[in-house]
């Protein structure tokens, strides 16, 4: 009872919520890496569209785009994780 037994309540371990976010913090940068690529493709589709006046073609065209970059790039960071373990 020298207060660093870890099997007290949730509440109480600090040290256990850090081991978690630390086994979690790949998989929260391969989602960010998802998000950002389908914000970034939207993104410059609307830019696109806006300078070129070509309706929402560019805009479906990089959402689409920033959607497989980032699925491709989501896959890719899980896969590296599961050759580490």
């Amino acid at each position: 009872m020298d207060g660093n037994d870890s099997k007290g309540p949730p509440g109480e371990g600090g040290d256990d919520a850090v081991t978690s976010y630390r086994k979690a913090q790949p998989y929260i940068d391969a989602s960010w890496q998802l998000t950002g690529s389908v914000v970034l493709g939207t993104l410059l589709g609307w830019w696109g569209d806006k300078k070129l006046g070509t309706g929402p073609w560019l805009l479906v065209g990089g959402a689409l785009f920033g959607i497989g970059v980032g699925f491709y790039a989501f896959f890719k960071a899980l896969m590296a994780l599961g050759k580490k373990k």
